[in-house]
């Protein structure tokens, strides 16, 4: 699979647990300082598989699933069409002192 490849929600879930990056189309977030929404479509998600198993209710509302987001971007299991695993981060600058 190539390094930067969405994948389709419909193809293949993520493990639970697992952080991703999700794609929601035409996401709202209110930035801080800001008086009006900015679309966001990538947010940064944890996937919590079966999260409403237990909630028949909201289960059958919502879908069994959910992804837990970072600050206020929760989001129901049916609004994020893609993800990819979130990427690595760059090595560490060497310092001076080696």
């Amino acid at each position: 699979m190539a390094q930067n490849a969405w994948i389709c929600c419909e193809d293949r879930l993520p493990e639970n647990g697992q952080r991703v990056l999700g794609v929601v189309p035409g996401n709202e977030v209110l930035l801080p300082g800001k008086a009006s929404f900015e679309i966001r479509d990538v947010l940064v998600l944890r996937f919590m598989e079966n999260f409403f198993a237990a909630q028949a209710d909201k289960a059958n509302v919502h879908g069994r699933h959910f992804w837990s987001g970072e600050g206020a971007s929760n989001q129901y299991f049916e609004a994020v069409t893609h993800w990819m695993p979130v990427p690595e981060a760059p090595p560490a600058p060497l310092s001076d002192q080696e």
